[in-house]
C-alpha cells in the first residue's frame, strides 16, 4: 500500500485538519494485541487468517482484520500458567513494562480465542489438538463476557499459556487524530496441529484463508478494505515462504513502534508512515 493509496475516508478527514491546525487533543491510545495466524499456503507461501468486522462496529468496520483487540486489566495476572519466553523476556521484546508485556502476550492468545476459536495453550509443554467441543464453546463465550478470565480458564482446566508459540512482529499506534486509538503490538502464530479457526459471529461477519498478495490484489480492486497495518503486514508476509520461515524472521524483528502521520490537502488527507516521502516533515 503506497502512501497515495492510503487515503482517509471523509469521517476522518477533518479530525486530520484539526489536528494539522493544532486544533486537537490526541486520545491517549489503548493498549492491545493482534495475532497473525498462519498455515503453509499448497506450493509455497504462507496463508493467513483475516476477519471482517461488521459494519457497525466504531473502529475499523467493514475492514478485514486479524484477530485481536484490546488488553484487559486481568491479562496482567501473574498466576496464569506459562510456557516459554518469560514475561521478562518479552518485556525487553516488546519494549514495556514486565506487566504490560504479561498483558500484551494474555490478551493475544486471549483475544485469539475468542475471536477465531484457536487457542494457543496446552498442558505443559504440549499443544491441544482440539478446542471445538461445546464446553470448550461455553468457555469461550465466559471469555467474552468477562465472567471468567484467561488464567481461570487456563488454570481449571490444568494448562498453560505457550508463549512460545507466538513471535513479534511489529508495533502500531493508532495516529494521534483519530478519536479511537490504540497501542498495538503484532505478533504471528502458527495455527496449532489439529485446531482449525471457526466463524464465531460476534465483531466479525466473515472469516476467510487468503495468501497474502491476493488479499493485497483484493485490495487494490476494491474488494477488501485494509487498515495500514494489516496491508503493511500482509506486504511482509508476501515475501515469506512458508510458516517456519515466518517465524524465523520474528526472532529478529524491529519492533520500534510505527505512528502513521496524516497530510492534508485541501478537501482530501492521507497517511503517511516512517519511510514516505514527507513522513519527517
Amino acid at each position: 500500500m503506497t502512501a497515495q493509496h492510503r487515503s482517509l475516508p471523509p469521517e476522518l478527514v477533518a479530525h486530520a485538519r484539526a489536528a494539522a491546525a493544532g486544533d486537537h487533543q490526541p486520545v491517549r491510545p489503548r493498549d492491545a494485541a493482534t495475532v497473525v495466524l498462519l498455515r503453509d499456503a499448497p506450493g509455497s507461501g504462507v496463508e493467513a487468517y483475516l476477519l471482517r468486522r461488521v459494519t457497525s462496529m466504531a473502529f475499523a468496520a467493514g475492514m478485514y482484520v486479524f484477530p485481536g483487540g484490546s488488553v484487559d486489566p486481568r491479562d496482567a495476572n501473574a498466576e496464569v500458567g506459562w510456557f516459554g519466553p518469560s514475561a521478562g523476556d518479552w518485556s525487553r521484546v516488546l519494549s514495556a513494562d514486565e506487566r504490560l508485556a504479561r498483558a500484551l502476550v494474555c490478551a493475544a492468545v486471549r483475544e485469539t480465542f475468542e475471536e477465531s476459536g484457536v487457542l494457543l495453550a496446552g498442558p505443559s509443554g504440549a499443544e491441544i489438538a482440539d478446542v471445538s467441543a461445546e464446553h470448550w464453546e461455553d468457555d469461550r463465550h465466559a471469555l467474552l463476557d468477562r465472567s471468567i478470565s484467561l488464567a481461570e480458564l487456563l488454570n481449571r482446566r490444568g494448562l498453560v499459556l505457550r508463549a512460545d508459540l507466538l513471535r513479534p512482529w511489529a508495533h502500531w499506534i493508532t495516529p494521534e487524530f483519530e478519536p479511537k486509538r490504540f497501542d498495538t503490538r503484532f505478533f504471528v502464530a502458527a495455527l496449532p496441529a489439529g485446531q482449525a479457526p471457526r466463524h464465531v459471529g460476534g465483531e466479525a461477519d466473515r472469516v476467510v484463508w487468503i495468501r497474502p498478495q491476493r488479499a493485497l490484489e483484493q485490495q487494490a480492486s476494491g474488494e477488501f478494505g485494509l487498515l495500514p497495518p494489516t496491508a503493511v503486514t500482509l506486504a511482509e508476509l508476501a515475501e515469506c515462504n512458508g510458516v517456519a520461515e515466518v517465524l524465523d524472521a520474528g526472532t529478529r524483528r524491529d519492533i520500534s513502534p510505527v505512528l502513521p502521520r496524516a497530510v492534508v490537502s485541501g478537501d482530501e488527507a492521507r497517511l503517511l508512515i516512517p519511510g514516505d516521502a514527507g513522513y519527517d516533515g
